[in-house]
């Protein structure tokens, strides 16, 4: 097997632990891209595991990648919401991977610090020990189990009940989408959850909320509202993203991708809408992200 045949197997893997501690989707490419230009000049012979090389390279270049992407965030226009990515089959098989990659967990690991976030991942959804995270980052094995406690507390009381995209999810959005074209308030209101809150993220380059809105009534007037000024001139159509039931709205003339509405459930109510229309988030949204969370980790070989 060649060197690019042994990275491209591994690849999904790679792209999914990069993208859950950077919550971009270009940042995680550029973090795969530059590993395999690492990776292609190592000997062979020098790498004994080279699934644990590659987790420990892209570990390293996401974590320097997110601590420059956090001073510039620090500058974002408006809400900031990480870059969706269509996802498939291979999320909603897995729920532990579907739910750590959904918009409510991945805003929950933004409140953590960088060192926090790439150890809950690594230790949470891809199962590597305390010991093998502290190798791989360069601190001691007590320092990582603190940091790990601290992250695990933070998590849990802030994270939501998760529920990925079903059957029944998309008859709740038909109801969502409907009284929303309608005007209907009430019936909106009968949708959405006493707590729910909408997001969106224009990044200053298009119109959009400047900061979330909560609860049953005001969401289900600014969606009327937004329904009334632009969804005339759209085309809604369904998809899956960040194993979320979603809606791609195109404009009417060009089909031109404007916004990823992505809608999350408990039950039969919604709980939460994520909506990004900055048009930098959407270059590739559309691109299928295949997702990996190996069963057995194995973090034997060099250090890079």
């Amino acid at each position: 097997m060649s060197e690019r045949d042994a990275f491209d197997q591994l690849r999904p893997l790679l792209f999914t632990i990069a993208y859950e501690i950077l919550g971009s989707a270009a940042d995680a490419e550029d973090v795969v891209q530059d590993s395999y230009l690492r990776w292609r000049d190592i000997h062979p012979d020098a790498v004994t595991h080279p699934r644990a090389y590659l987790v420990q390279i892209v570990t390293r270049q996401a974590l320097n990648q997110l601590r420059s992407a956090r001073r510039r965030r620090e500058d974002y226009v408006g809400n900031w919401l990480p870059e969706p990515i269509r996802t498939e089959h291979d999320a909603s098989h897995d729920i532990l991977l579907a739910e750590s990659v959904s918009m409510a967990m991945l805003l929950v690991l933004e409140t953590l610090g960088p060192t926090e976030r790439a150890v809950f991942v690594l230790s949470e959804v891809f199962g590597h020990s305390l010991v093998e995270i502290a190798d791989m980052i360069g601190k001691t094995d007590t320092s990582v189990r603190q940091i790990a406690h601290r992250a695990r507390q933070h998590v849990q009381a802030r994270r939501k009940r998760f529920q990925p995209d079903t059957g029944a999810s998309r008859a709740v959005v038909d109801r969502f989408l409907l009284a929303a074209r309608t005007g209907d308030v009430h019936a909106l209101m009968d949708v959405l959850a006493p707590d729910v809150v909408q997001i969106s993220d224009g990044g200053g380059h298009v119109a959009a909320a400047r900061r979330p809105i909560f609860g049953a009534e005001q969401v289900a007037k600014y969606v009327v509202g937004l329904a009334q000024r632009s969804m005339a001139d759209m085309h809604a159509e369904f998809g899956s993203f960040n194993a979320l039931p979603a809606v791609l709205f195109r404009s009417g003339g060009e089909g031109r991708l404007d916004s990823v509405l992505m809608v999350e459930l408990t039950g039969d109510r919604i709980t939460g809408l994520y909506a990004v229309r900055n048009p930098d988030k959407l270059r590739t949204a559309e691109v299928p992200r295949p997702l990996d969370r190996p069963t057995k980790p194995d973090v034997k070989g060099v250090s890079p």
